[in-house]
């Protein structure tokens, strides 16, 4: 599945990470991006990641206050 990241959205509130450490990190700024195994082209804010991660990344997506994931 394809997951993007809206950077510009983020508040840097670690709840994805949290929720789902396989596929989000924080960059060294606090905000959200794909962890390296999962980036599209080494781009943070897009990944293609496995679907047996799908309900972690449901729950990340369902608990960020600002809605910054989606999937594609």
């Amino acid at each position: 599945m394809k997951v993007t990241i809206t950077q510009d959205n983020c508040i840097s509130c670690g709840v994805c990470s949290g929720d789902c450490p396989e596929v989000f990190e924080e960059d060294d700024s606090g905000v959200t991006q794909i962890v390296e195994a999962y980036r599209v082209d080494g781009d943070p804010t897009v990944g293609d990641v496995p679907d047996d991660l799908m309900d972690c990344v449901q729950a990340a997506i369902d608990s960020c206050p600002e809605e910054c994931i989606q999937i594609a």
